[in-house]
């Protein structure tokens, strides 16, 4: 099988990964922060060092500011039913938001009567409209604004900078979904005006499904959305204050940990920048070598240096689930084709009324080759 699915989840993994995961299970598999013996402790400390790494991995100092979570759409949600909202809240989003957003935030509407304004992007070019978006944070100013960094649909990096850094002239609340980021694009929370930080740790991290978070980088304190036993304080019916014990009931999933945290060692040795031009520039050579089929329209941001590692496409005889199935049947390459669970941005490039549509998404363990052979079966049926 070629694999083109990586924005869903990163397919394969390092070996280190499948190491971790085995040797986890074999020899450390038990509950930690529970149990005073000597497994027990070992569990805890892998945690401790994966919350390390990834703190270093987005430079904050204080590694119990990583919060662990079963997914990102979980750690999402903590955050956002954390927050306090009131019928005068103003909500900012993008087009380019997932459900893991969009859903939890139309049921908290619902609830407590806020409005949600999307941030003004030009459908053609993907680019945002600075001077509309600050009238519009002078016209309703924001509270909570909310940026998915890298789009699941388009590959198109938004300008996380000059929209926090505004939005925080009004003292809004900051969260950044970097669950197609982190891991592929820096990321500097010492510097960035981000109060919370979402990953996953399945895609451009490269752990193992079951792993998620947020890193907390504000002094909002949110209230809690889940509770139960930390192994910690357990005689107190509220959640115990301190962190991460706070926003984290339940044991923890220390086979995910322990593979997220071979994962960062694997991607440290690498080194981002590395893993960057190798999807940089497989990306490039992907678009290139579509645009030389007649039969695809590629939804494409137009500043192609904010543009990596995901490109969506139409073809003019097939719907994207019928293209999908003969990718995967007649050459067994896999491919994703829908809406991807993200519902504002296909009105914004055209692609609401065909289905959605076709999404190559590359990993690191793609190659040229690979490449090739999705053009070649593709213009097999130009």
């Amino acid at each position: 099988m070629i694999y083109f699915d990586n924005a869903a989840t990163t397919y394969p993994k390092p070996e280190c990964v499948y190491a971790a995961v085995d040797n986890c299970q074999r020899h450390f598999g038990v509950n930690a922060g529970r149990g005073t013996y000597k497994t027990a402790r070992q569990a805890s400390e892998v945690i401790q060092k994966t919350r390390v790494a990834l703190a270093n991995l987005v430079n904050i100092r204080n590694e119990n500011k990583v919060i662990f979570s079963p997914s990102a759409t979980v750690a999402m949600n903590i955050v956002l039913n954390g927050l306090d909202y009131s019928p005068h809240t103003t909500v900012y989003i993008t087009p380019f938001e997932h459900n893991a957003v969009a859903r939890p935030l139309k049921r908290l509407s619902d609830i407590y009567g806020f409005s949600i304004e999307m941030l003004p992007f030009n459908g053609r070019t993907q680019e945002l409209d600075k001077e509309a978006m600050r009238n519009k944070f002078i016209v309703k100013h924001p509270d909570i604004v909310i940026l998915n960094h890298l789009s699941n649909v388009t590959g198109n990096k938004l300008p996380v900078d000059e929209i926090f850094n505004t939005s925080k002239e009004y003292g809004a609340i900051n969260i950044l979904d970097a669950s197609q980021s982190l891991g592929l694009v820096p990321i500097d929370l010492s510097s960035q005006k981000v109060d919370f930080l979402i990953f996953a740790g399945h895609k451009n991290l490269y752990g193992s499904f079951g792993t998620g978070g947020f890193v907390y980088n504000s002094n909002v304190k949110l209230k809690p959305y889940l509770t139960g036993g930390t192994g910690s304080d357990s005689l107190n019916l509220n959640m115990p204050e301190q962190l991460p014990d706070f926003y984290e009931p339940a044991s923890h999933d220390i086979i995910s940990i322990s593979a997220l945290s071979a994962s960062l060692s694997w991607i440290t040795e690498q080194s981002i920048k590395k893993i960057y031009i190798h999807k940089k520039e497989l990306t490039d050579y992907t678009v290139q070598r579509l645009s030389e089929l007649s039969s695809v329209t590629l939804y494409l941001p137009e500043n192609r240096e904010n543009h990596i590692a995901i490109i969506s496409l139409t073809h003019i005889d097939y719907r994207p689930e019928e293209l999908a199935d003969i990718l995967d049947n007649d050459f067994d390459i896999a491919v994703r084709s829908g809406y991807h669970c993200a519902p504002y941005v296909h009105k914004l490039i055209g692609t609401e009324n065909t289905g959605g549509t076709l999404r190559i998404s590359i990993g690191y363990f793609n190659t040229k080759n690979d490449i090739d052979s999705l053009i070649n079966a593709l213009g097999e049926l130009d």
